[in-house]
């Protein structure tokens, strides 16, 4: 199997030893995007809808490091810090972001400190 390492500058850098994605065996796999802003690093909005959107786009940049969008993608997990509380909210964001046919999907509640949501993907390569 041969993998390949995907970056590209206009989503924040790993924070650690992973890659911001990996292309193998007709898939590419993203590590997970939070709301932090590419350069500064900061987090970007106090509201879900505001973290949500910042997510995707930073998801959206890692997919167009290989050439993709949202329509390659075919499976999501979302992580909210607060899911009783910020569900409705994400959900009714994303739902404006992606096209149907809705990726398979996975929402969970996790910590995730100082911010409130991080969006991994997987995306089928053409």
């Amino acid at each position: 199997m041969t993998r390949q390492q995907i970056t590209t500058d206009l989503a924040p850098s790993p924070a650690g030893p992973y890659s911001q994605a990996i292309a193998a065996n007709g898939f590419l796999f993203t590590a997970g995007q939070t709301p932090h802003h590419p350069v500064t690093d900061e987090t970007v909005g106090t509201t879900i809808e505001e973290q949500t959107v910042q997510a995707m786009k930073n998801l959206a940049a890692v997919l167009a490091g290989h050439g993709l969008d949202f329509s390659h993608v075919v499976k999501t997990t979302v992580h909210l810090h607060h899911p009783g509380r910020d569900f409705a909210g994400f959900n009714a964001t994303y739902e404006g972001l992606v096209k149907a046919p809705y990726p398979a999907r996975t929402t969970v509640g996790s910590f995730l400190g100082d911010f409130l949501i991080e969006i991994d993907a997987v995306a089928a390569i053409p």
